[in-house]
């Protein structure tokens, strides 16, 4: 007797008909692009349609002219549980530990991407991954292994390379970027690329050069209420109508309105902008830091400090020195905050650091 593992399987795309009708009709026609780009808001659901696309290419028997995936077939079955062979899906990672040579990396990269696909089988409707993690060079050179291989099941490999933007940590550390660029140039005839990026433009591009960009656009509250009436199994009018509007169009949002985000998006301001003016608050805010929170609300901050500071150069268009160089303090920041730094002195260091910026 053979057992199958049995995981639950990933919520159905909700929304964005237009696009999945074009993606559809493109491959159902043999025009569709080898090398994709997903763009939209963070939480819009660019990684679920890339999953969808991943079902449809990938299905024994696609039906309706071969435009979806029929859902039944074993290959739709393992797509939904997220354990096609061929399907590979990067996400960005923060790794606990640091490997000494290139091999160690890509066995670290790796054991940490299948650890987090299992944390989404066991619990498909994800939160966003923390600001320090990312795609590493690490990350690429696993995806080239894989790219050698012959279909497992298949008669194609598709790679989904989500929140792709993170290839670029910070302005200097472009390896990994160039190094999926070579992979773009020249890919393999059986492989499908999949990138995800809610900041396209943080993309090199020569990268953005070689994809087909495609927008997603935020989604009706009607879409938005069906989520989250079937999803989170919410009944109570009230409370789906307050979730539909902190939506604002995007499901993904409504996964956070519980947690601690709104409360370190309010306390990344107050530390910005305590540290810009260089005066007594910012070392008041440093010593408010609990001594063990490194790994709790003070790593929250920081995230979203990063966002914050991230989104200042983006606006910039060509971020100022000292911009960068915060950016650059504030990832530092993070990656101590991990290991056994008292946040007090850590937040007091980096308030000098972002003084002035």
């Amino acid at each position: 007797m053979v057992w199958l593992h049995c995981y639950m399987p990933i919520h159905p795309l909700y929304g964005h008909e237009g696009v999945r009708n074009r993606l559809a009709g493109a491959f159902a026609s043999g025009r569709l692009p080898q090398a994709l780009l997903l763009e939209g808001p963070a939480g819009v659901g660019k990684q679920r349609l890339g999953l969808w696309l991943a079902q449809l290419l990938l299905c024994d028997a696609p039906v309706a002219g071969g435009r979806e995936p029929c859902g039944a077939c074993r290959s739709c079955r393992l797509v939904l549980s997220l354990s096609h062979p061929d399907l590979h899906w990067f996400v960005p990672i923060e790794l606990g530990k640091r490997g000494g040579d290139a091999d160690k990396q890509v066995e670290l990269v790796e054991t940490a991407l299948g650890e987090e696909m299992a944390a989404r089988r066991e619990k498909p409707l994800y939160e966003p991954t923390s600001g320090l993690a990312g795609h590493a060079i690490a990350s690429v050179r696993l995806l080239l292994r894989r790219l050698a291989l012959t279909p497992a099941i298949g008669r194609r490999k598709v790679v989904i390379i989500g929140d792709a933007e993170r290839l670029i940590p910070q302005q200097g550390q472009e390896a990994a970027a160039n190094a999926l660029l070579k992979v773009l140039e020249e890919p393999p005839a059986d492989a499908q690329f999949v990138l995800t990026a809610s900041e396209p433009e943080a993309l090199l591009p020569t990268i953005l050069s070689r994809v087909v960009r495609v927008r997603l656009a935020r989604l009706p509250d009607t879409i938005v209420t069906a989520f989250v009436q079937k999803e989170l199994s919410l009944a109570e009018q009230d409370i789906v109508k307050q979730r539909v509007r902190s939506a604002d169009g995007i499901p993904g949002r409504v996964l956070a309105v519980t947690g601690d985000r709104p409360g370190a998006d309010a306390a990344a301001g107050e530390f910005l902008g305590a540290a810009r003016g260089a005066g007594v608050g910012s070392y008041e805010l440093a010593l408010r830091q609990m001594p063990f929170q490194a790994r709790g609300g003070f790593t929250a901050m920081l995230d979203a400090l990063l966002a914050r500071l991230r989104a200042e150069a983006r606006a910039a268009g060509t971020p100022s020195r000292k911009l960068t160089e915060a950016i650059a303090r504030v990832f530092e920041a993070r990656e101590q905050a991990q290991g056994n730094v008292n946040p007090q002195l850590l937040a007091a260091v980096l308030s000098d650091d972002l003084a002035g910026v």
